[in-house]
């Protein structure tokens, strides 16, 4: 099973789980496995189409999907899954 790695600012919707373990063999199946199992995570995480939004960036190892093959890009069975969440903010 891959492993994906839940960012702080969402886990109030995992019950305080940190990760996730799936199944799936593309980013697509992983992220729909999780939140098949945690739902408060649709809204933030899938658009109306069920397409991963396009301010969230979610990563294979070290490689962004968005330079790989987006959410078809292969999940093999010991990599890690990170979600990482858009920041706003700062100094204009």
């Amino acid at each position: 099973m891959s492993k994906l790695i839940i960012p702080t600012p969402l886990r109030k919707f995992t019950n305080n789980e940190g990760s996730f373990n799936s199944s799936g063999s593309t980013v697509r199946e992983v992220i729909h496995e999780l939140v098949s199992t945690h739902d408060g995570l649709k809204k933030h995480l899938l658009d109306d189409n069920g397409n991963i939004r396009s301010f969230v960036r979610v990563y294979v190892g070290e490689d962004d999907i968005k330079s790989l093959n987006n959410d078809l890009t292969p999940v093999a069975q010991n990599d890690i899954v990170s979600i990482i969440p858009a920041i706003a903010g700062g100094i204009a």
